[in-house]
């Protein structure tokens, strides 16, 4: 009996949250009532409690759930890995429930005084210098390009071109060339010549990657949110 006990819990836990997403996108984090989210899920409050301890608790899982819209998809290593993150994100972004949410919820985390409101960006940042580092020890990158600096630098130029994209186009359809022409300033001053050549900045290449693996249950992950 315990593993069907087990297996409520988990789907239980996935039907808040993705209720949850759908309100947070619909009405923001201020506007997202308790209620609401528990009626959509057909839950009740002491499952949510149960599972999140508070609305905020709530928040911060779907904030923290974005690695999972993007992560599965990717096999590449070093600089395309970190292209490819980009790619990816922008494509789900236009598609994915809980990575829209997430990337509302900590756009409006910092203004509204969430707790650790900084977390998913230091996470995409910790996420970004792994692949750099790799990147460099694959001597990919020229000399002097600090992994961590130029990680953060990704992070923030991609939060800035998500909401400029948001604001100039219909579900932010113009975001992966966007994020081509991001790479394009990018690469010559960051990669050698041999791989800033073979790099693939396709803006189809992130739709290519989620359709070829199919869409990961981002959203019926383990009862306490991993760090990317």
């Amino acid at each position: 009996m315990r593993q069907p006990k087990q297996q409520r819990a988990v789907e239980t836990r996935a039907g808040i949250l993705r209720a949850a997403a759908e309100v947070f996108i619909e009405a923001g984090y201020a506007g997202a009532g308790i209620n609401r989210i528990l009626q959509r899920a057909g839950a009740t409050a002491g499952s949510l409690y149960f599972h999140f301890g508070s609305k905020e608790g709530l928040a911060r899982a779907v904030m923290s759930s974005q690695s999972a819209s993007v992560l599965p998809f990717l096999a590449s290593e070093g600089l395309q890995r970190l292209v490819d993150i980009t790619l990816v994100w922008a494509h789900q972004l236009q598609n994915d429930l809980m990575l829209r949410a997430g990337v509302r919820l900590t756009t409006e985390a910092g203004i509204l005084g969430l707790g650790e409101a900084d977390k998913p960006y230091t996470e995409w940042a910790d996420v970004m210098r792994d692949c750099l580092q790799t990147a460099s020890d694959l001597g990919e990158l020229q000399a002097g390009v600090d992994p961590l600096q130029l990680a953060e630098h990704v992070v923030a130029t991609c939060t800035g071109m998500q909401l400029f994209s948001e604001a100039a186009s219909t579900d932010r359809a113009d975001l992966p060339q966007r994020v081509r022409r991001m790479w394009q300033l990018l690469l010559p001053g960051i990669a050698v010549p041999a791989t800033a050549v073979r790099i693939d900045l396709d803006p189809g290449r992130g739709e290519r990657l989620a359709a070829a693996v199919g869409r990961p249950p981002a959203e019926a992950a383990a009862p306490s949110p991993a760090k990317p």
